[in-house]
């Protein structure tokens, strides 16, 4: 009986965790996509670059929602097991709150694993591919520019046509449309152009032309005519010179070290370096925390026809409550690395909460009378 009621609530935590996690994922993907789409299909990216770009920031996604996954698919099955009153024909059969936690604990730990998987492995691996792909599609943007006789937008408010490239490679007849400031948009022409690599991003060295400058507030064009000049073009293809890496593409245990050539490579403090690491952690644990709260927070609450919908509005507000701890005391370990422990106050809040609410659920009798002689 007990073997068989432990593996039965663990496969409802596991299927309704699954159900959960896959619509929040597909909710999440969904927005991601879109402004991926744009970006990169507008840009003449292909499909299978959208959907390499796509993969890659799920990671990311499922670490993010695996939390809130598992605490809904608790609540959803403590409340379907309390309305058709299996849980409270356990509870007669002997099995006390902490007893019927033992599963969800079990559940709580998978998550706490799969998370850390996640968060120490698989998130800066797909991180620091994605960001190298994203210097390589804007490379590839500076290529699409040198393209003779079309219309090209590589960016919002950003035309340019070069009608004819020279063996030798210079630009012949150049057209540059820069509307992305509308109360002052500028229009280059030029005889002949050249594109120069720069030290982060190339510039386009225009010869023999002219820019007509409008200033919408006075109604008024201005012409400047030149022998030569260069239009910096990082605007329009950043991060084309990828120097450095951010904290979350690195291994947890360069994130602990944060030596100094670590430092120097992300452009981070030793705070900053340090707090990521101890984010990667605190989150994971939050993942084993959520599904207690939920389970714990139901059960006090007991059998009732009229629902535990109280309850379930009390675990949302106790759950929000972890998480904003969390990310305060995250954020003071980002200003000062000595106090790291504070990252770790919404995990053991919320699992002070849970044993209390359990021990609660074990003597609700002793409770009520301490609460009427006071």
């Amino acid at each position: 009986m007990t073997g068989r009621f432990d593996r039965y609530l663990l496969a409802q935590l596991l299927m309704l965790f699954g159900f959960f996690a896959l619509v929040l994922v597909l909710v999440y993907w969904v927005n991601r996509a879109v402004v991926l789409f744009d970006q990169l299909i507008a840009n003449g990216q292909s499909a299978a670059v959208f959907l390499e770009f796509t993969a890659l920031t799920l990671p990311n996604v499922i670490r993010i929602v695996l939390p809130v996954a598992a605490f809904a698919g608790t609540i959803y099955t403590t409340n379907r097991l309390m309305a058709e009153s299996e849980l409270v024909v356990v509870q007669a059969t002997g099995f006390s709150p902490w007893r019927l936690a033992w599963p969800v604990a079990v559940f709580g730990v998978f998550i706490f694993m799969v998370s850390s998987v996640l968060a120490h492995v698989l998130v800066p691996i797909s991180s620091a591919r994605l960001a190298d792909r994203t210097a390589e599609i804007s490379e590839n943007m500076t290529a699409r520019l040198l393209s003779e006789g079309q219309f090209l937008h590589p960016s919002t408010g950003v035309t340019f046509y070069i009608r004819e490239i020279t063996p030798l490679g210079a630009l012949s007849n150049v057209f540059l449309s820069d509307t992305r400031d509308a109360e002052r948009p500028v229009t280059y022409t030029a005889r002949e152009a050249l594109l120069v690599r720069g030290e982060d991003a190339p510039s386009l060295v225009m010869i023999d032309g002219m820019a007509q400058s409008y200033d919408a507030a006075r109604r008024r064009l201005s012409v400047t005519r030149f022998d030569d000049f260069a239009f910096d073009l990082g605007g329009l293809v950043d991060g084309i010179n990828r120097k450095g890496r951010r904290p979350n593409e690195l291994p947890t245990t360069m994130l602990f070290a944060a030596t100094q050539a670590t430092q120097d490579l992300t452009g981070a403090s030793r705070a900053a370096l340090i707090s990521e690491a101890h984010e990667r952690i605190s989150d994971a644990v939050n993942g084993f925390v959520a599904p207690l709260i939920g389970f714990a927070m139901l059960l006090v609450g007991g059998f009732s026809r009229f629902g535990v919908w109280r309850q379930i509005l009390a675990a949302i507000g106790a759950l929000i409550l972890v998480q904003m701890l969390t990310q305060a005391g995250q954020g003071a370990v980002r200003k000062n690395e000595a106090l790291w422990a504070l990252a770790y106050v919404g995990p053991v809040v919320g699992f002070g909460l849970a044993m209390f609410l359990l021990l609660l659920a074990e003597r609700p009798r002793l409770f009520r009378l301490r609460g009427r002689r006071a």
